[in-house]
């Protein structure tokens, strides 16, 4: 898409989301973590893009998304922005940067906000302790996604990637936790390994948004991450995916053409060569 056809149609708003789905239109959003990727994502109509701790894994190669650090998802935030034209940007705040007062995650959240350009934050869990840093942030008007079930920067005290609420009490407190955080004032909130019961609930009881992963159909929208549904992360089999392409494939099949034919001289010709 040419510069001049960039940026087409109105830019997607927090409001705009809540009124999608009482309009009953999904939402669609996918991860980015840097400025070419993101102008694809965002040049191809995509309403949320999340800046995500996932970085740690599809970036970074790390294990789990603990050791990022604030200054780390500004720095891919800020190239995020420079791409973004539409979309609404919603940016990770990562293990430790928001859960050990409501004065610290106010001035990271802050950071975040001030030194990307990004629209909004996420955080995770929805204890009554989240609540109040979720209406504390929202109150300074800092726009606040909220994220429950799976909820990677817990996943030392969940014992690994597992789904949450399948038992009574566990699809109590989710319930509880989801209308916690909205009257909080979440704009959103991400359920992440739920069951797809309980996700359709929860989204018929809440009047903001819900985005799915791993939690079936009945949410408002759905997110994925980037490098897993482009088929780039191929050691990444979760039955929620679904790859709409192979390219981790083609990019190694195009590295071995480069290869042999820088080994057997058929790269560069003198088409490639300034005279």
């Amino acid at each position: 898409m040419s510069t001049q056809n960039r940026g087409e149609g109105r830019r997607v708003t927090v409001l705009g989301l809540r009124n999608m789905k009482a309009r009953g239109e999904r939402i669609a959003a996918l991860t980015a973590y840097d400025y070419l990727f993101a102008r694809l994502v965002d040049d191809a109509g995509t309403d949320v893009i999340l800046v995500g701790d996932s970085l740690a894994h599809v970036v970074l190669g790390l294990d789990t998304t603990l050791p990022i650090s604030l200054d780390d998802m500004i720095y891919h935030a800020r190239a995020v922005r420079r791409g973004v034209n539409r979309a609404l940007v919603v940016v990770d705040m990562p293990f430790l940067s928001y859960q050990v007062s409501v004065e610290e995650a106010m001035r990271n959240a802050g950071r975040v906000l001030k030194e990307s350009g990004a629209n909004a934050v996420k955080v995770e869990g929805g204890t009554r302790e989240r609540a109040e840093t979720v209406a504390s942030l929202t109150q300074a008007g800092i726009p606040v996604m909220g994220h429950l079930g799976f909820t990677p920067q817990s996943v030392n005290a969940l014992g690994g990637n597992r789904v949450q609420g399948r038992d009574v009490e566990g699809r109590t407190r989710m319930l509880e936790d989801a209308l916690r955080l909205e009257a909080a004032g979440a704009f959103s909130i991400v359920l992440e390994l739920v069951p797809g019961d309980l996700a359709s609930e929860i989204s018929q009881e809440l009047r903001i948004p819900t985005i799915g992963i791993g939690a079936g159909a009945g949410c408002d929208g759905q997110v994925l991450v980037l490098h897993d549904m482009l088929g780039l992360n191929r050691d990444f089999e979760p039955r929620f995916l679904r790859r709409f392409a192979d390219l981790g494939t083609l990019a190694e099949s195009a590295v071995r053409d480069y290869v042999r034919a820088v080994r057997e001289g058929e790269y560069p010709t003198a088409e490639h060569t300034f005279g």
